[in-house]
């Protein structure tokens, strides 16, 4: 329990205690204590309608009722300073700030750990994200679901689950073999040979590379293959130089993956068959029209799907059953997706799949990532000027930098559509909210190079917080006393965003106090305890920073 929840919770047992030593009502006869922060500071610290509540049972009016719960408290033992009636009978409490004293050193103790909570206690969450077709480069919708995907696992993390990133490799089908004779188009032309690309070819500077080094490789060798032999050759090579290259620009994105599942191993170990038979025996699914349908609509589905077309191919649907029927039998307690905007139709039959095969459908969260659009120069970016073509999360690494990608991609939430002012990331101004925000960090390292300088050390156990006494110091650790709570949201809500508007609060509320207070002052224990306070701010912006996949510089 933290600093505030252990507050709360002492304000909850003096107003029991208070009722009780007022003989208002009896001990069963109390509802629940309801203790809300009011909007207007000037208002107090926390408010009660206890007092409303009590009426009907107490039989009296409940301005009355405050005043009897006011001279009933015992304000000490709950570090209360004051408390007034407001309205028709609130009760608004005023505190000892010096509650907040200990969160410091609480922060100082933890240090890279603190914020961490038990909520997960150990449940295993896989979370599949990316998960991009391995036939061209990562474009922005890849990169935001990289971003908000990642920092959502670190939270989870944090918050004490058992986390698996997972990034499902699309190697089966038509878009696979489109870029395995695509490859060998471009194999034949740069041996000097006619050859045209398939209609739905892919045309990238990518696959060009892969064929010239093909050549250097294995020189015209591969026309001795028969079609087949060097269809699978260049299948397997594509795949290979593709998924090279996703696995580089993620690395350079700060994102790894635990699992690696290929489609197409669903299909070699015989899961896709076992699945359908698994629905077979159901009795879900059915046969019209030469093609095998599976009855979605019972659960929620707008219609139902086919499986099996009449031709005897697998529907996409087909191997996304056995795929996530295969998730379920991992043993995972939740199971997370991030989809592209283009998917959000697709939640349904796939759940609707789920619940046919006995599974629960509640433990999968389909979270979709809508669109990002570039602006430069107040003007909508489409091209990439150095390819002319459209632009890649590699090229946007290149322009503004991975910790501003990140920041401003996890800055809203998922389901928000992004605009990605590149003017704003890149510029040093504290109109740009990761620039602001690292400033913080790098400004508090400032000072402490100044105190060493001076030969001032920070020894926690020789702090005295009662120097500590005006408001914004007081807000400060009342934010900071706040972090474990926002991590907890973040996670029940599946909301990394929250992480990003907490931290620009306290960055934001430490740029106001360093403009307003000398940190380094005549007063030595003042100096110490201030810059425990600043240490332990500088260790919640880090930790922030770290679990969204930001970095947190010393020197700006």
């Amino acid at each position: 329990m933290n600093v505030l929840e252990q507050q709360h919770e002492q304000v909850k047992k003096a107003i029991v205690q208070a009722v009780l030593a007022a003989e208002l009502v009896t001990e069963e006869q109390l509802p629940e204590i309801v203790l809300e922060v009011p909007r207007d500071k000037a208002h107090g610290d926390l408010a009660t309608n206890i007092a409303m509540q009590l009426t009907k049972i107490a039989k009296r009016n409940p301005r009355q009722i405050a005043e009897q719960l006011i001279e009933h408290i015992d304000y000490a033992a709950a570090s209360i300073q004051s408390a007034e009636i407001a309205g028709p009978g609130f009760i608004n409490f005023r505190f000892d700030k010096s509650y907040l004293h200990p969160i410091i050193n609480q922060v100082l103790a933890a240090d890279n750990d603190y914020g961490r909570v038990e909520l997960g206690a150990g449940k295993k969450v896989q979370l599949e994200f990316v998960s991009a077709n391995p036939t061209g480069s990562l474009h922005l919708g890849h990169a935001r679901g990289a971003a908000v995907g990642d920092a959502l696992c670190n939270v989870l993390d944090f918050a004490g689950y058992d986390v698996t990133r997972e990034y499902y490799i699309n190697d089966a089908g038509k878009q696979v073999e489109n870029l395995a004779l695509s490859l060998e188009a471009r194999y034949m032309q740069q041996l000097g040979k006619t050859a045209e690309l398939p209609a739905d070819g892919y045309h990238g500077e990518d696959i060009i590379q892969f064929a010239a080094e093909l050549v250097e490789r294995e020189g015209d060798r591969l026309l001795s293959l028969s079609s087949e032999e060097r269809f699978t050759y260049l299948r397997e090579f594509g795949l290979e130089r593709e998924l090279d290259k996703i696995k580089r620009d993620l690395a350079r994105f700060r994102v790894h993956f635990d699992v690696w599942y290929s489609e197409t191993s669903l299909y070699e170990s015989g899961k896709v068959e076992g699945g359908l038979h698994a629905l077979k025996q159901t009795g879900y699914v059915y046969e019209e029209e030469g093609a095998v349908w599976l009855n979605t609509m019972p659960f929620g589905d707008d219609k139902n799907r086919v499986l099996v077309k009449n031709d005897g191919s697998y529907t996409y649907l087909t191997p996304d059953i056995a795929y996530h029927h295969d998730k379920y039998t991992r043993g995972f307690d939740e199971l997370i997706n991030i989809w592209g905007a283009d998917h959000h139709g697709y939640i349904a039959r796939v759940k609707a799949a789920m619940a046919a095969l006995g599974h629960d459908p509640t433990q999968l969260t389909v979270l979709i990532a809508q669109m990002v659009s570039l602006f430069q120069n107040g003007e909508k970016v489409k091209m990439s000027k150095r390819t002319g073509k459209a632009v890649t999360m590699e090229d946007l690494m290149d322009e503004v930098g991975v910790d501003a990608i990140r920041y401003f991609f996890t800055m809203r939430g998922i389901d928000s559509h992004l605009d990605f002012d590149m003017d704003l990331a890149i510029s040093t101004s504290n109109e740009n909210p990761v620039y602001y925000v690292q400033y913080a960090h790098s400004r508090i390292c400032s000072i402490f190079r100044q105190a060493s300088e001076q030969q001032i050390t920070l020894d926690v156990q020789q702090v005295d917080y009662r120097k500590l006494q005006t408001d914004t110091e007081y807000d400060l650790m009342h934010k900071l006393a706040e972090f474990p709570t926002v991590i907890t949201e973040a996670a029940q809500m599946h909301a990394p965003h929250r992480l990003i508007r907490y931290v620009y609060e306290l960055s934001s509320q430490f740029h106001s106090y360093y403009r307003a207070e000398r940190v380094i002052t005549e007063d030595v224990d003042l100096t110490i305890a201030r810059l425990a306070l600043l240490k332990a701010i500088k260790i919640t912006i880090a930790n922030v920073l770290r679990l969204i996949g930001v970095s947190a510089p010393e020197k700006m």
